[in-house]
């Protein structure tokens, strides 16, 4: 499974959402609230096995600005 590919199933487990609805997915906006936050957060650092720092954890706020995060952690899409 490609790095994209355990991203987007990340979003899927954590909120619960079809995998055409992960690019679009943002913070505060149906299922992705606090608890489907800290869920997401979970499911990508057990996916990729690292740890997020807290700011990284705030700042993941849309399935775009994740990835951008991700890339301070040599994880590519």
């Amino acid at each position: 499974m490609s790095n994209y590919e355990k991203y987007v199933q990340a979003f899927v487990r954590a909120l619960n959402i079809s995998e055409e609805e992960v690019t679009s997915a943002t913070y505060k906006e149906g299922d992705w609230d606090s608890v489907g936050h800290m869920i997401l957060i979970g499911e990508i650092e057990d996916a990729y096995g690292i740890e997020l720092d807290t700011d990284d954890i705030i700042n993941i706020n849309s399935f775009e600005e994740g990835k951008n995060i991700l890339k301070k952690y040599d994880i590519e899409m």
